[in-house]
């Protein structure tokens, strides 16, 4: 038996559509048990509640961004809430929003989380495929503490993953629509800006300019729809942040902490990781221009940019799963533990569980977490390979 024949055996058969729909099914059941249980009160807490009052203004041809009738929306509905919630996202992310505006709270709820249960289950599935099907690690995509987070609030951060996962999928072969795919990512942008720098790079280096052009033409397209709806909605944008001043909110990321501690009253401070970030993803790139790989280096980038981001919320981290799907099926291959992100993993889903306040400075340590794991495992050197003798060949 040669090496190569030795290797498929102790490959696990992949699943069979019945299993994959099954496992559908029941992960659907589940959202929507746990939706069924909610009332109105407890998802006007939820930053889903933000999206679909957000919603219900545009198809009534309102601001989507003034507090005060976000807030009369969400309190009319059942929420109960003395503050409102906004979204920090570019109009961009109303496309998202605006089927919302059609619903009720419950019923847009229940959508909403079966959409993000959809995306999920998609991105693991396709990271599966990506990276390899090593036995139930594909597991941790369900699993791992940010998802939880996701889910908990609502939030679409999981859609920004489906659009990653998309693009890795698909950048070799259909670039075009690798490029239209990744239009969630546009609704928050502070997250990817090392990963477009490195990606126009890419592009003008290979002269591919396919993905580009696909990016543009959704963004556009986006664009375009939502003016139609709301001509002012940019003016409306730029207005309530002028309001809120987010620059000013405590937020549990390194940034934020960077310029609380030499100056809290500058905010340009607070931008210096992640230009940091911008110059080193330039410098990497370049580096391995002639054999870069987005499955691997493209995760790396993404790892790094949500670590030196401006600013970032724990469940943001979700994007940061195809770098942990790169580490764990690179030491599942080589034989090697996984305790110790085993060991960040369930602390991480500890403190999800036990319902945290998502703006905690405890969530600080997670992002250094998973760079450290993500350097341990990929600079472990393999162990040498045992020879096995073709018993298959002619002596």
């Amino acid at each position: 038996m040669s090496v190569k024949a030795l290797q498929e055996t102790r490959n696990l058969p992949k699943w069979t559509p019945v299993r994959v729909i099954a496992a559908a099914v029941l992960a659907f059941a589940a959202i929507g048990l746990l939706m069924l249980t909610m009332n109105n009160e407890d998802l006007g807490r939820r930053d889903y509640a933000q999206y679909w009052a957000a919603g219900k203004q545009l198809v009534h041809g309102q601001d989507p961004y003034d507090l005060a009738a976000i807030l009369k929306v969400e309190n009319l509905a059942g929420a109960h809430k003395s503050q409102a919630q906004v979204s920090f996202s570019p109009p961009f992310s109303l496309l998202f929003a605006l089927p919302l505006g059609y619903l009720d709270l419950r019923t847009g709820g229940i959508l909403w989380m079966v959409a993000i249960g959809a995306s999920l289950f998609a991105s693991v599935q396709i990271l599966k495929e990506i990276y390899g099907n090593d036995g139930s690690l594909h597991l941790v995509g369900y699993l791992f503490a940010p998802v939880f987070a996701c889910l908990m609030v609502g939030q679409l951060d999981i859609f920004l993953l489906l659009g990653i996962v998309l693009f890795l999928k698909l950048h070799a072969t259909r670039p075009f629509l690798a490029g239209a795919v990744l239009f969630p990512l546009a609704t928050k942008p502070h997250l990817f800006l090392p990963f477009a720098l490195v990606l126009l790079a890419w592009s003008i280096n290979r002269r591919e300019f396919r993905v580009l052009l696909g990016g543009l033409s959704t963004l556009v397209g986006s664009t375009l729809v939502i003016l139609m709806i709301d001509v002012h909605a940019w003016s409306q944008y730029f207005g309530m942040l002028q309001l809120v001043k987010p620059t000013h909110l405590f937020i549990p990321s390194w940034s934020v902490q960077l310029r609380a501690a030499i100056n809290p009253q500058a905010v340009w401070l607070q931008f210096i990781p992640e230009c940091v970030c911008c110059a080193w993803a330039l410098w990497f790139f370049w580096t391995r221009r002639n054999r870069w790989d987005w499955k691997e280096d493209g995760a790396t980038v993404l790892l790094l940019s949500v670590l030196c981001a401006a600013y970032a919320w724990f469940y943001d981290e979700v994007i940061v799963l195809p770098a942990i799907f790169v580490s764990l099926h690179r030491r599942e291959r080589e034989g090697r533990s996984l305790v110790l992100f085993g060991v960040f993993a369930f602390a991480a889903l500890l403190e999800v569980m036990w319902r945290a306040d998502l703006a905690d400075v405890y969530y600080l340590w997670t992002t250094p977490a998973w760079l450290a794991w993500y350097v341990f495992a990929m600079s472990s050197k393999a162990p040498s390979a045992v020879e096995v003798p073709c018993l298959d060949q002619e002596a």
